[in-house]
């Protein structure tokens, strides 16, 4: 495995031991449904993914097998998603975490985030080679369906939620209310429910109201932009957590620049 880029905004409070996770795992994993891992080794992966360190937090969660998987296809989803400067190798990150996400719903069909992270590796490569691309070759389906499953699986998954949200702006954004109603199942009313849910289940999540912003501007365009410009605001002002939120929060602080 070539070496990642680093995190580049490393800082001691998203340092966690086993003992301050435990504490604020409920928190740092109300997006996701995640729940406590049993194995000591997964424990130790989400503790690099929190850390920003997600090439070893990929590496030991690969190594762990079985719960450690969603650690490892989270770290390099976000890895992917934020950090990979070279779109070729982004793409076949996103390819590798979907082939891991499929032979995981083979094995573990009750597991929520095997759909969610699934969904959003192949949402993030769809993006990569165009959202008419992606549509053209079905991904636009298998995203909307790996989504419902896994709020079907866990229906407080907020980010499975955010993620549905905003398929159904970008369907519509891209093909047009009509098309996408008829051809997608994608409705502006059902992706603006969907992103206020989200903020419902998960009120301190930064990317949710990222995400709500944009979709707001592809629904409904310029006159949603003062409401999108204060989801913006509201998530520029979050303090993170962990590697992950502190992401998000620089990318609502990169949108209100």
């Amino acid at each position: 495995m070539s070496r990642w880029t680093a995190f580049p905004h490393a800082d001691r409070h998203y340092e966690y031991t086993p003992a301050t996770l435990k504490k604020h795992w409920a928190r740092l994993h109300r997006g996701d449904c995640e729940p406590w891992p049993k194995d000591d080794a997964v424990i130790a992966a989400w503790i690099d993914y929190h850390a920003g360190r997600f090439q070893q937090a990929a590496e030991a969660g690969l190594k762990a097998g079985g719960a450690g998987l969603v650690a490892a296809n989270k770290a390099t989803n976000i890895y992917a998603n934020y950090l990979e400067k070279s779109e070729k190798r982004k793409l076949e990150l996103f390819q590798e975490v979907a082939a891991r996400c499929e032979a995981q719903q083979a094995a573990e069909p009750r597991n929520a985030n095997a759909y969610y992270l699934y969904a959003y590796a192949i949402g993030r490569y769809g993006q990569g080679i165009s959202v008419t691309k992606a549509l053209a070759q079905g991904l636009g389906g298998k995203v909307r369906d790996a989504l419902t499953q896994a709020i079907r699986l866990a229906p407080k998954h907020a980010d499975a939620h955010i993620a549905l949200g905003a398929f159904h702006a970008e369907v519509i954004d891209k093909v047009g209310a009509m098309i996408a109603g008829m051809t997608y199942g994608a409705k502006r009313d059902e992706g603006l429910r969907l992103f206020r849910k989200a903020l419902e289940l998960n009120p301190d999540s930064a990317i949710a109201r990222v995400e709500y912003a944009n979709g707001l501007v592809m629904l409904e365009g310029k006159k949603a932009l003062k409401e999108a410009e204060a989801l913006y605001a509201q998530a520029a002002a979050f303090e993170p957590m962990d590697a992950m939120e502190r992401l998000d929060v620089e990318m609502a602080r990169a949108e209100i620049d």
